[in-house]
């Protein structure tokens, strides 16, 4: 049986509460000193007749919600602990995290991946490009899991249900006593002691950590890689689909490959694929430089004009040497579909094979290629040839 109360959690055998841990831990942040009840009770709903409606609040503005879970999950290497520890920078100083509005407070980081002296790097980089100094994070508490049991939850042998370890419990108790606005935990395969395809303890797993975000009212940041169909398919989901149905909101950190081709091994994009309060879509593209990541500039109207003027030019430098060769391309795919062959091409200058598309598609509303036609029409062959000028 899941337990959400550290009070519940004593009745397990063999419980010992840590010693730094305060018995107020779970009791709701507004009760009064020395009261102890459940944070939550049955009640009719005529009782909210005449209350103001609690505004939504969100940590980081339309992407992370405040007293809940938000999974970021994103591929190892791709960055996701980077920019973990640029948002509890950007709490702990109460500044904007790649454009986005944060609530300024405190915020627990814990990693369960990289140990004090990379964490030291890391946040050495941030500082440095930010400006600001390692002093001005006192509001920023660290810990590292590295190389030590990381386990959150324990499964009962009896009755296979998840429940807190003493590390959850010493977790808990810092929360308690430093409030944090922001908790970071790095990464869930190290923390959740279960199968991921089991949905049962991935609900489990997630609760578990709701109530904790509940009880302290602090949001609270679930880093996860993705499986191999994740990746492959953009998703970024990993395990059970209980992962992603239980928590509130889900960010994806990714490289951008365009048609399997990476133009910018630095740039990243971090895309809402779930979102139960705000907009989901939604896209922030940064890019790795001097050490930490930044908000890419947005593409303006006169560089997305000379991109397209750019892509149509080397679509007709492509369309003639192939002509001239006695080559043909075509309009409608297949092996000779002529943004897939020109792409492909040693002259491409970088052009995807989606900016050729469009080109094409420019190119023939504006008369300046043309579809053609020749054989039998048992055997008719279509092709693109430029047009008259």
């Amino acid at each position: 049986m899941q337990r959400d109360s550290l009070d519940d959690l004593d009745d397990d055998p063999g419980f010992s509460r840590p010693a730094n841990h305060n018995r107020m831990a779970h009791v709701a942040p507004s009760s009064p000193e020395g009261e102890s009840r459940r944070t939550s009770v049955f009640f009719p709903a005529s009782d909210l007749e005449g209350k103001p409606v609690p505004p939504r609040r969100f940590h980081v503005d339309g992407l992370i919600p405040a007293k809940t879970i938000t999974i970021l999950s994103g591929d190892g290497g791709t960055g996701k602990s980077l920019t973990a520890l640029q948002l509890a920078a950007s709490t702990a100083l109460g500044r904007a995290w790649f454009g986005r509005q944060v609530t300024q407070g405190r915020v627990l980081f814990i990693s369960a991946e990289d140990d004090t002296d990379e964490l030291h790097r890391r946040i050495a980089d941030i500082a440095r490009a930010e400006g600001f100094a390692l002093a001005d994070l006192d509001g920023m508490i660290l810990r590292s899991l590295a190389g030590e049991d990381a386990l959150l939850a324990v499964q009962a042998k009896a009755s296979g249900a998840l429940t807190a370890t003493d590390l959850f419990r010493e977790v808990e108790a810092q929360v308690y006593e430093h409030a944090p606005a922001l908790v970071i935990l790095d990464t869930l395969a190290d923390l959740f002691p279960g199968n991921e395809n089991d949905r049962a303890q991935a609900r489990q797993f997630i609760g578990l950590l709701r109530g904790l975000a509940i009880r302290h009212g602090c949001a609270v940041l679930l880093l996860s890689h993705p499986s191999l169909s994740g990746l492959n398919s953009g998703s970024g989901t990993s395990g059970s689909t209980a992962w992603n149905n239980s928590v509130r909101s889900r960010l994806y950190l990714e490289r951008v490959v365009v048609d399997g081709y990476e133009p910018d091994h630095d740039a990243r994009v971090l895309t809402t694929k779930k979102a139960n309060y705000s907009k989901t879509g939604g896209e922030i593209r940064i890019k790795w430089m001097g050490g930490v990541f930044i908000a890419d500039e947005p593409e303006t109207a006169g560089e997305a004009m000379n991109a397209t003027i750019k892509a149509e030019r080397v679509f007709l430098k492509i369309l003639r040497t192939m002509t001239e060769q006695g080559r043909r391309v075509n309009h409608a795919g297949g092996g000779n579909y002529a943004p897939k062959v020109f792409a492909a091409h040693p002259e491409s200058e970088g052009i995807t094979k989606r900016a050729f598309g469009q080109a094409m598609e420019i190119l023939l509303r504006d008369g300046k290629i043309r579809i053609a036609q020749e054989g039998p029409p048992s055997r008719r062959v279509t092709y693109i040839e430029e047009g008259v000028q």
